[in-house]
């Protein structure tokens, strides 16, 4: 029996398929369904020497963009290959669908350049590669930009116009955050069909394998501003999979505006997304959750009914809040999900790590249905996924813009010990039209035993939109959960602003000592 979320005479309209000599994406779904039917084979790692290679060294094997596959023909889309080493272990087999059919790309040494000579000579001239990136002429005309990048795992990065490269999306996260260990499937082989020159949009098949799940993936990909890509998989359980990731998302918090900064630090902010944005099916509400570093594990699971959409957002695009020339955190992309089809009944899972540094994805944001997945019980999922900026959801409300989190026990937060000052600042949407004395009151409350002990708004002329200002106390060793909202007597005017605060937050002046 198939579980259907997406019903398919619908995506065959939307999306008739590409062929290549009669090769379909209907092709790469069977190889999926008899993977599952077979004992699982692990990916063939690559040699020790390319597996242990330093940064540095792994970083002077740069592909020849010269050498760029379908630069012949100055197409649009042009490929470049990524090589196995360093955190790709493993090969993968890529492939074209042209007018000839379906054929396998062989490695070429000579179409990268080393920077060492002798780690030119010890790499293998059959190596193979990891994955691929891809080029469009997205920010300016006649020159080639990379926008997106499958490699490793099931990790792909994209862009949109004037982004750079941040959080990563994923094929499927496997028992995420659970005390049994996270499974971390693969793709093992891609088919890019061949476009047009002048074509403005192109496909890519992938076909995923781990020791729990099968899968075919189809995403037909449109650069631009955003860049979209439209995914329809087809999953094949072989085990029961207690907690299965729907289009994840990964990201990078260390610090930010709602965080202390870590002694040491200069900027004001690091951070590739601030907040995860949900958009409710039955309810219609937007919810938005700013981002934390933990001391330990943090999951937190927002119950959805066809969820209309989830994202993890840079919303802060302003240089001065990170002022670092390097990395240019503002300008790192959001990512925004729309499942096609009814979601049914599910959960957005956000599980947040702790880490010491901006070098290691701490944050992980994903769909789950009810239950676990069963084998024997196939999958199909249809959603988009877009890379682009801080307002990629496209909420109509007004968005918390600020977050500020403080000692409630202090001049500027308040007289009261074991509180917290919470500040947030919400602004655009149906504020923008409202005058500075319009009646806006605040929806707040506190669960999980919490106390709010005042809250106020205020008009905040700076930003043109209002404060709301909150103290509140949590129960005894027990986290500070609070959500709030913006509304006049008959209208709702903001998203819903929530904030899960764990006990050991360093964020109280006692805690400091």
């Amino acid at each position: 029996m198939m579980v259907r979320i997406q019903i398919v005479v619908v995506m065959l309209v939307l999306w008739p398929l590409h062929a290549g000599a009669g090769f379909t994406f209907d092709h790469v779904v069977q190889k999926a369904k008899l993977l599952a039917e077979q004992p699982y084979e692990a990916p063939v790692p690559v040699s020790k020497f390319m597996r242990e290679l330093p940064y540095d060294a792994y970083q002077g094997i740069r592909f020849n963009p010269d050498r760029s596959l379908w630069k012949e023909s100055r197409s649009n889309f042009q490929v470049m290959f990524v090589p196995p080493g360093l955190y790709y272990t493993h090969p993968v087999t890529l492939n074209v669908i042209d007018a000839e059919g379906p054929h396998t790309l062989s490695f070429k040494k000579a179409d990268f350049v080393f920077a060492d000579p002798e780690v030119e000579k010890r790499v293998p001239a059959d190596l193979g590669y990891a994955g691929f990136k891809l080029t469009f002429p997205l920010n300016k005309k006649n020159e080639q930009n990379q926008f997106l990048v499958f490699a490793g795992g099931s990790y792909f990065r994209g862009v949109g116009k004037d982004n750079v490269f941040g959080l990563s999306g994923r094929g499927l996260a496997i028992d995420t955050g659970l005390p049994s260990g996270e499974e971390f499937p693969a793709f093992i082989e891609f088919w890019l069909v061949r476009p047009a020159p002048e074509a403005t949009d192109m496909e890519v098949y992938g076909l995923l394998d781990s020791p729990s799940l099968s899968g075919a993936y189809r995403f037909h990909i449109f650069p631009g501003n955003p860049t979209t890509i439209k995914v329809q998989t087809f999953l094949f359980p072989k085990k029961t999979i207690q907690l299965a990731g729907m289009a994840p998302l990964s990201s990078m918090f260390f610090y930010g505006e709602n965080t202390p900064r870590p002694a040491g630090e200069w900027r004001r902010e690091v951070h590739d997304s601030d907040g995860l944005q949900i958009h409710d099916g039955m309810s219609g509400e937007w919810l938005w959750r700013p981002l934390l570093n933990p001391n330990t594990l943090e999951m937190d699971f927002f119950s959805t009914h066809n969820v209309q959409g989830f994202g993890l957002l840079q919303r802060d695009g302003q240089f001065s809040n990170y002022e670092d020339l390097g990395t240019h955190y503002e300008k790192r992309p959001s990512a925004w999900v729309e499942p096609q089809g009814d979601w049914k009944q599910g959960k957005i899972t956000l599980v947040q790590l702790p880490t010491a540094d901006e070098t290691h994805d701490n944050i992980v944001a994903f769909w789950s249905p009810n239950g676990p997945l069963s084998p024997g019980t196939p999958l199909e999922l249809a959603y988009h996924v877009g890379f682009g900026k801080g307002d990629i959801a496209q909420n109509p409300l007004a968005v918390a813009i600020n977050t500020f989190i403080g000692d409630g026990n202090r001049i500027g937060g308040g007289h009261v010990p074991q509180a917290y000052r919470m500040i947030i600042d919400f602004a655009g949407g149906p504020l923008s039209k409202l005058p500075e004395h319009a009646p806006i009151n605040g929806q707040v409350t506190a669960l999980e035993g919490g106390e709010i002990l005042e809250h106020f708004v205020e008009y905040h002329e700076p930003v043109k939109g209002w404060r709301l200002s909150i103290l509140a106390k949590p129960a005894h060793k027990k986290p500070l959960h609070v959500r709030a909202f913006l509304n006049t007597d008959s209208t709702t005017l903001s998203e819903t602003w929530t904030y899960r605060l764990p006990p050991n937050n360093h964020i109280l002046a006692e805690e400091k000592e």
